[in-house]
């Protein structure tokens, strides 16, 4: 049986970047696919992420302690998606178009969770897997974490200009 360990970026600097392009470019013909693609440009920046599952006793199982933390990312996440986006009220469609791009910078992601929780291991999403995994820049947890924040940032500065 084909065990994937499962370390992605973050949530929080994919939502933040997606956001970002949504604001700054208006077009939901650019901004959405561009949304999307961030998600795999982000992956191969140096990176650190807790690994969402652990194998004991040769079964694979979701970490509790890393579900923990992908729960307050997730969280996070959501919330500054959000507050972005509502901050453009009245403009309805800006509104869309910017929690469009937020799910879709991290829809590779989301496509993994019925794998992880569901226990769906149809083929496609075993491939989908693969790929992701060996589309990653993982390294230590201060250069990894330090290059997300920086992220965050970078991408909060350029919205606001």
């Amino acid at each position: 049986m084909l065990f994937i360990n499962i370390r992605t970026v973050l949530e929080t600097p994919h939502v933040i970047v997606g956001a970002a392009i949504a604001v700054r470019s208006g077009n939901p013909y650019l901004a959405i696919p561009l949304s999307f693609l961030s998600h795999f440009v982000l992956d191969e920046v140096p990176h650190w992420n807790p690994h969402l599952t652990t194998k004991e006793g040769g079964v694979k199982k979701v970490d509790p302690n890393s579900l923990k933390l992908i729960t307050l990312d997730s969280t996070i996440a959501l919330i500054s998606g959000s507050v972005i986006a509502f901050s453009a009220l009245p403009d309805f469609n800006r509104v869309l178009l910017i929690l469009i791009c937020c799910f879709l910078s991290v829809l590779p992601d989301v496509m993994e969770a019925p794998y992880i929780f569901l226990n769906y291991k149809k083929e496609w999403i075993r491939k989908w897997l693969f790929f992701q995994k060996n589309h990653q820049f993982n390294t230590n947890i201060v250069w990894g974490l330090t290059t997300q924040v920086l992220t965050i940032i970078a991408a909060v500065w350029w919205m606001v200009q």
